[in-house]
């Protein structure tokens, strides 16, 4: 198994709560983390039909015949397990008792938020980062990896990305949509995933969206909730302070995946991602979505945003987690390292009161270095650093 970064706060967690949560995609790792973290807990997959149907007709009987160190993947197809579990978690008092993982979030949060609440610790698994990777692969490149993505399957068998993805997808939207999440029109559904990658690393137009995908404004605004919920994709929220300038209110459009993105987009290989017009989108869904990963597998709270005012004045990314301290990010996916990239990092971070040691551009260079504008930092450098 790759070493997950998240492991340490899955121990703590233990330690801390009688019940932990461990929810993200499809095929993120979460079975294998846990089985191989947890080799002396019980291990029972809903996903199985003849375990899920004894733990739908008695569970009362399927909690209460096992042990007080129990794993139960897949835990949002028996909800009623849910509280049976708080009265044995509440009745035995002990820390650590059970493990839930589940690939549909907006359901597990909503099992837990009427049977768990504050006896549950929450976390989020998502696809390897890239640091995480180069435990495996230590030679893989940011190209590399920006092209295939964090699917650990990926890097456990030499898979072609196409081949995977391909597999990937039909499971997702044959199981997970059609069958547990009530969508019927699953040609329109695929068409609706490959316009929204389309669209990443842009304002977020759900009306185009909806228009493109040849579907109603609110059939689009429901699937993209669908996909969010898998953690498919996100949204990165316009910066909202107070300034002088006039502000977009439209949030941005990103995949946490890169690999699934660019099969969406018909990119084949890692050459033909370098000669795509798409190249610097993707390149910015990398960057972006690492940051994002970063923050969850340390389990900490992130203000992550975009800046665009009425001048068309734009910053990629702004890390505004230390909020009296921000870091502005302009991320550009040439390998030269190009003056002019500085020009919105100056204009807003005179606007923001961001010093020049906090303007950063992230680029696909081989050599990071401070100007007197602020810091090149190639994309290695960024997404290798604990924190930039």
């Amino acid at each position: 198994m790759i070493p997950r970064t998240i492991t340490n706060e899955l121990s703590s967690m233990l330690s801390w709560l009688p019940v932990v949560s461990i929810t993200g995609p499809r095929q993120s790792g979460k079975s294998t983390l846990i089985r191989n973290v947890l080799p002396d807990y019980e291990y029972v997959n809903l996903e199985d039909k003849t375990v899920r149907v004894s733990a739908t007709d008695d569970p009362v009987g399927f909690i209460r015949s096992r042990g007080d160190k129990l794993i139960i993947d897949e835990a949002q197809y028996a909800p009623d397990l849910f509280s049976q579990i708080q009265v044995e978690a509440d009745a035995r008092g002990t820390m650590g008792q059970y493990v839930l993982s589940g690939s549909q979030n907006f359901l597990m949060e909503k099992r837990i938020g009427q049977s768990l609440a504050g006896r549950v610790g929450m976390l989020q698994l998502l696809p390897l980062s890239y640091t995480e990777t180069l435990q495996a692969k230590p030679d893989l490149t940011v190209d590399e990896f920006m092209f295939r993505g964090g699917y650990p399957h990926l890097y456990d068998v030499p898979t072609p990305a196409d081949i995977y993805f391909r597999n990937y997808t039909a499971t997702y939207v044959s199981r997970d949509v059609a069958e547990y999440l009530n969508v019927r029109n699953l040609t329109d559904f695929n068409t609706f995933l490959r316009v929204c990658a389309e669209n990443a690393a842009n304002l977020l137009n759900l009306t185009a969206l909806a228009r493109d995908s040849g579907v109603s404004f609110n059939t689009a605004k429901e699937w993209l909730s669908i996909l969010e919920a898998s953690f498919i994709v996100f949204r990165l929220s316009p910066y909202s302070e107070n300034t002088r300038k006039r502000l977009t209110k439209t949030p941005k459009l990103y995949f946490y995946d890169n690999g699934l993105l660019n099969y969406l987009l018909g990119i084949h290989s890692l050459e033909d991602l370098l000669n795509d017009p798409k190249r610097g989108d993707v390149f910015e869904n990398l960057i972006i979505s690492e940051t994002a990963k970063r923050y969850f597998n340390k389990n900490r709270d992130s203000e992550l945003c975009f800046y665009r005012d009425s001048n068309q004045s734009e910053i990629d990314l702004i890390d505004a987690t230390q909020r009296r301290n921000p870091l502005l990010i302009e991320i550009k996916s040439g390998m030269t390292a190009r003056p002019d990239s500085f020009k919105h990092l100056a204009t807003v971070g005179e606007e923001l009161g961001a010093p020049v040691d906090r303007r950063t551009v992230v680029y696909r260079g081989t050599e990071s270095f401070t100007s007197k504008n602020g810091r090149y930092i190639t994309a290695k450098d960024y997404l290798c650093s604990a924190h930039s």
